[in-house]
């Protein structure tokens, strides 16, 4: 859910290692990665969002992510779909990832024993994003969590660590009530959808009351969509554009879908265009960009560690995280872009004199800047931006610069 996260967070798709010969087309790779990564981690049938019929009839085309049957494409090409946010707005269907409301007045002690956020000191209806991290300083997955004015968090995280998070919480959730505290745990069953795009506020805003110009980046409002009551719109995602996420009852969320596509502006959009998205903006997929081996540091995510946090180190991991921030750690994550063939996860980072200095995690050709662009981790003394390394790819050294990330402009709407 990358801001998730982003809300990051937050969940999207990864390309694999390129065979040998002519390079698949994205959704092919897509396809065939996703599909393999839920068969050699579950034999359980795919999980099936309340959208899954709406999709099939789209034309959407149907992959296995993180358990569920999600849409890569739908009759439009990746390119299309991806360009078609950047200049207008997309619908996606998130209704995969997890949903959590905290209840209880100790609700903000509960959930800072896990994350490294001060959700102390958010005000009422502001979200921020935040990573859950264990003792070692590895970062569990990322998420958004809302202080909301209702009283109780909201908190989004991602649909691949579902099982484990939900765990996660129970298992603390007990310790809590053990020693006392008020707190209790709601999974919900609502369904999530995001309108990502420059035009995503003029559309959206003739089927809301509430004034969207008021409502800025991580923060959130309860309020009735075109009719539709119980939905909460948050003003995040995970393209880098404009964009919110909307949390509406299962039973309308067709309903919901249907009246946003209404509006011309706005085209379905699937999971290959979501990766190559929130790739250009530079957010971490969890399980490729960011996992329980990377800290925080090496993550260059500092930015979610709350000062008091630091300070008290009363986060997991907190010891060995903080002396990082100063000490600076061995590694770190860096944008990097590249022409000639593209560059996917896995491939060899190098020094100029050829030395293997670290690995992509993500990468594909950019449909905006007509370049290869990713991320991954290198030996710290080679992560400045500018500097020239090489990337290598079938067997071949590709020349490569480290690049500030976002490596397209960032849209999100602050109220400036």
């Amino acid at each position: 859910m990358f801001l998730r996260g982003i809300h990051c967070c937050r969940s999207a798709t990864s390309f694999g290692k390129q065979a040998l010969g002519k390079p698949p087309s994205s959704t092919a790779r897509l396809a065939s990665l996703q599909q393999r990564r839920h068969a050699s981690t579950s034999e359980d049938p795919l999980k099936q969002t309340v959208l899954y019929d709406f999709h099939r009839a789209q034309g959407g085309k149907m992959v296995g992510f993180a358990g569920w049957s999600m849409p890569v494409q739908y009759k439009d090409s990746h390119i299309v779909s991806h360009m078609h946010t950047r200049e207008h707005c997309s619908l996606f269907d998130v209704s995969h990832m997890l949903q959590t409301k905290v209840h209880g007045k100790d609700r903000i002690k509960f959930m800072e024993s896990m994350i490294v956020a001060d959700v102390a000191e958010l005000k009422d209806n502001q979200g921020s994003l935040s990573l859950f991290t264990n003792e070692k300083g590895g970062i569990m997955d990322d998420l958004i969590v809302t202080k909301t004015d209702q009283g109780y968090l909201y908190v989004v995280s991602n649909a691949g660590c579902a099982d484990k998070d939900s765990a996660h919480m129970k298992a603390r959730l007990q310790e809590f009530k053990a020693a006392g505290h008020d707190v209790d745990l709601e999974f919900l069953e609502e369904s999530l959808v995001a309108l990502q795009g420059p035009t995503m506020s003029k559309v959206l805003q003739a089927g809301v009351s509430d004034d969207l110009s008021k409502l800025t980046f991580m923060t959130s409002v309860l309020t009735p969509v075109f009719g539709i009551q119980g939905c909460r719109v948050t003003r995040c995602g995970y393209t880098g554009e404009d964009g919110v996420e909307i949390s509406v009852p299962s039973g309308r969320a067709v309903e919901l879908v249907e009246k946003l596509l209404a509006n011309g502006e706005v085209k379905l959009a699937g999971l290959g265009a979501r990766d190559s998205l929130r790739l250009e903006a530079g957010l971490c997929l969890y399980g490729n960009d960011i996992d329980e081996t990377t800290t925080p540091v090496e993550a260059t995510l500092v930015w979610t560690i709350g000062k008091r946090r630091r300070q008290q180190r009363d986060f997991p991991g907190a010891d060995i995280v903080v002396p990082q921030i100063k000490a600076k750690p061995q590694k770190k994550r860096v944008g990097l872009i590249s022409t000639g063939p593209p560059v996917r996860q896995h491939t060899p980072i190098l020094a100029p004199d050829g030395r293997q200095i670290g690995e992509i995690t993500s990468g594909c050709p950019s449909p905006c800047l007509k370049k290869n662009v990713a991320m991954g981790y290198v030996e710290t003394a080679f992560s400045k931006a500018g500097t020239a390394l090489q990337v290598e790819v079938r067997k071949k050294a590709v020349p490569a610069v480290v690049s500030k990330m976002p490596f397209v402009p960032s849209g999100y709407y602050t109220g400036q």
